[in-house]
């Protein structure tokens, strides 16, 4: 992996600092001339940070790209750092990813809560509508930190016109819970729920906060068929028989 690590980014590097004349849709990635296209050099950069990250057996690859889809293609403030919530996994596992963009690192691999009414150690169902008590799926943006009725709390803007772009009015912010912990899976089984919000350990809540705020990028995916068919956002072309490691 070190050596496959150390050639990439010799063949990043030369891609950035040396002239080519070669054809759009193709690039040279080294001196004896050989060519990739625009899309298997875009796997390469995928798979480097995918694996530099140590993402694999963590979060499913096609997940992790969905996530960068939005990342290259939404204007943001803050980019460097992506975060992604995958919903598809129960509750009792580690399903929010925080990665460092500029580093190529995992900050953060933790538990998050879903809504009460999207499912119980699952996430089912999924919605747009105040007063739902279920979570939204798709891309948002961070936006200030403030203190409120849940304490030291963080603004999401939705992005996904019918999606989720009512998580403002609708309240819904990552915040701190006693729900949220390990020690809450042992005695239940599962974590608690929220009333829609992506809540987190109180133990952790503060530093993601103060982290994630100012324009970052977060991605919430589910397998959820209402949004695959009204996102403009998200690539559900999967990679089929690709194996990033």
């Amino acid at each position: 992996m070190r050596i496959f690590l150390v050639a990439f980014v010799a063949v990043f590097s030369f891609l950035f600092i040396s002239p080519s004349n070669i054809t759009p849709g193709e690039r040279n990635i080294n001196s004896s001339n050989d060519i990739i296209s625009d899309v298997d050099f875009q796997r390469l950069l995928l798979t480097s940070l995918y694996t530099e990250c140590e993402l694999q057996d963590k979060l499913d690859y096609n997940v992790f790209k969905q996530a960068m889809d939005g990342y290259y293609s939404i204007e943001l403030t803050n980019k460097k750092l992506l975060s992604i919530i995958d919903y598809s996994k129960p509750s009792t596992e580690k399903r929010f990813f925080i990665i460092d963009m500029e580093n190529h690192k995992l900050l953060y691999n933790t538990l998050v809560a879903h809504g009460k009414r999207s499912g119980y150690v699952n996430a089912t169902t999924f919605s747009n509508r105040r007063g739902s008590n279920k979570s939204s799926l798709g891309f948002f943006k961070t936006g200030n930190s403030y203190f409120g009725k849940r304490g030291y709390s963080l603004q999401l803007e939705g992005l996904e016109k019918g999606i989720n772009d009512n998580a403002r009015s609708r309240g819904i912010v990552i915040h701190g819970a006693n729900y949220v912990n390990e020690k809450f899976v042992t005695g239940n089984g599962v974590i608690g729920r929220s009333w829609g919000c992506p809540s987190v350990s109180k133990k952790i809540s503060k530093e993601i906060i103060d982290l994630l705020k100012g324009g970052s990028l977060l991605y919430i995916y589910a397998d959820d068929e209402f949004y695959k068919e009204k996102t403009e956002i998200a690539n559900f072309h999967t990679i089929e028989d690709f194996d990033p490691t």
